[in-house]
């Protein structure tokens, strides 16, 4: 994200982004409270995903705005993923950026639909505060070259989320098989996040993350990012925060803000 403010063509995006999000959630959260009363399962807006999956049965949405900075290069996009559940333990995830705006700072943009992931989930629930999960997934290189590798990517994740009264804890370390990578650098990529939640209210909560990954043969890439999510009711989550890079190949800054909302009972 810039040190400055974003530009005019950026800002008014942004809004009438937001504008939508929030008449479509608030459409979606009617239309499905008429179904059932089942909470949500937000995994945003961390890097880390929780062990626990959505209310079985229940069709849920992420979707939101992000805007990075690293240098004089520009990243714009609109993250989104739809969650399923077949029962308490197992579930897909479908997600990806559906938008994708790629500025590098020497007057080369580059607009697209980004790389879409796949996710089958396994989640081990040992109790109502203690729980373990797997994923599994494919990244399929839908974006164009300039956004994207063109290449597969394959993920296994393993999730240990716990709930410490009015906190909640997300530790996630993956490893990655990457498609392609830079000369010298191995395919191989390893993840590790830990995300912290506290209630401030029955509506209002904060979020604190650490997260990064390492490959050999380069820098590692590390960020720290900070939310705030207000739930009006169980079945609608707002989102809004920042992360900021802490290692020479991170990031610099990246805004972000999303909606969490159900959209249909399918079973």
């Amino acid at each position: 994200m810039k040190n400055k403010r974003f530009s005019g063509t950026t800002a008014a995006c942004i809004k009438r982004i937001g504008a939508g999000l929030l008449a479509g959630s608030v459409s979606l959260q009617a239309g499905a409270a008429e179904q059932d009363d089942a909470p949500i399962t937000p995994y945003r807006p961390s890097v880390s995903n929780s062990a626990q999956l959505p209310f079985p049965g229940q069709l849920e949405a992420e979707f939101g705005v992000l805007s990075g900075k690293s240098g004089d290069a520009r990243r714009d996009s609109l993250p989104s993923l739809l969650k399923l559940a077949f029962s308490e333990q197992w579930g897909i995830l479908l997600g990806g950026d559906l938008r994708v705006m790629n500025d590098d700072g020497a007057g080369t943009r580059v607009r697209g639909m980004g790389d879409v992931n796949l996710v089958l989930k396994r989640a081990f629930v040992i109790d109502s505060d203690t729980a373990f999960g797997l994923e599994l997934g494919v990244k399929l290189p839908t974006a164009k070259q300039a956004i994207g590798t063109e290449k597969r990517d394959y993920t296994l994740n393993g999730i240990y989320s716990k709930d410490l009264g009015d906190w909640h804890l997300d530790l996630n370390a993956n490893a990655t098989k990457m498609g392609w990578a830079d000369d010298g650098v191995s395919r191989w990529q390893t993840g590790l996040s830990s995300a912290f939640s506290y209630s401030l209210s029955e509506a209002l909560g904060v979020t604190a993350e650490w997260s990064g990954t390492k490959s050999k043969g380069s820098q590692p890439q590390n960020q720290i990012l900070l939310a705030l999510t207000y739930s009006p009711n169980k079945r609608l989550t707002f989102d809004i925060g920042l992360s900021k890079g802490i290692s020479a190949t991170a990031t610099d800054r990246a805004f972000f803000a999303g909606v969490v909302v159900p959209i249909a009972r399918l079973f």
